[in-house]
């Protein structure tokens, strides 16, 4: 194979820098695995090594993601890797009180950023929680960052409307602090990434 061969596979393998809130870190789970675990575990090794970077800040909105992304992903990406961003968002926003056109444009800004640099990014959008009123701002906000993607086309996983009706999702955040899932919660949305397009965004084979 020729030195200059751009079909040659990247030598450090693909860079996965997961960043977002406490539910990228896995909060909850006595596995310590969260989804991003999960998804790291069934993503095939298809003679590329793909390693996953979970870099979740408990409480993170789109704001404080808009302003560390580039430093904290630059720590772990390499030139001569395959890097890729995901996003994962929760309920930051609404707690903190960002209006959806704030929302919305810091999102867009991190993946306009991501493409400028040959980063291609997708985006885990949040989650429904407890608390009834909270999720009808997670509904809007959800429907909000999911159009941001569509503009750019970028892969966007709904979590809230697929979990916004699961017994089982409610009954794990119940069991555990009310906030974070457990186990089985976090195979959810696992099983959401998985089913939502990962393969293809990462260009490996569905198992």
């Amino acid at each position: 194979m020729s030195l200059d061969d751009d079909t040659r596979p990247p030598r450090l393998g693909r860079r996965v820098c997961v960043v977002g809130d406490a539910l990228v870190a896995g909060v909850g789970d006595a596995r310590s695995l969260g989804w991003t675990g999960r998804v790291g575990a069934r993503t095939p090794q298809d003679g590329i090594i793909t390693t996953m970077f979970p870099l979740g800040v408990p409480g993170e909105g789109t704001a404080g993601l808009l302003g560390r992304w580039i430093p904290e992903t630059s720590l772990r990406w390499h030139p001569e890797a395959e890097n890729r961003l995901v996003v994962g968002l929760g309920r930051g926003d609404i707690d903190q009180g960002t209006s959806l056109a704030r929302s919305r444009l810091n999102l867009a800004n991190v993946l306009d950023d991501a493409a400028s640099r040959g980063v291609r990014s997708m985006v885990v959008g949040p989650p429904p929680t407890l608390d009834g009123n909270v999720n009808d701002r997670l509904a809007e906000l959800s429907t909000a960052l999911q159009d941001v993607c569509e503009r750019r086309g970028v892969l966007y996983v709904d979590c809230y409307g697929p979990l916004s009706s699961h017994e089982q999702w409610y009954a794990d955040l119940a069991a555990g602090d009310g906030t974070h899932p457990g186990q089985a919660g976090y195979g959810l949305m696992a099983w959401l990434v998985l089913h939502g397009g990962w393969y293809g965004w990462l260009g490996v084979p569905q198992p």
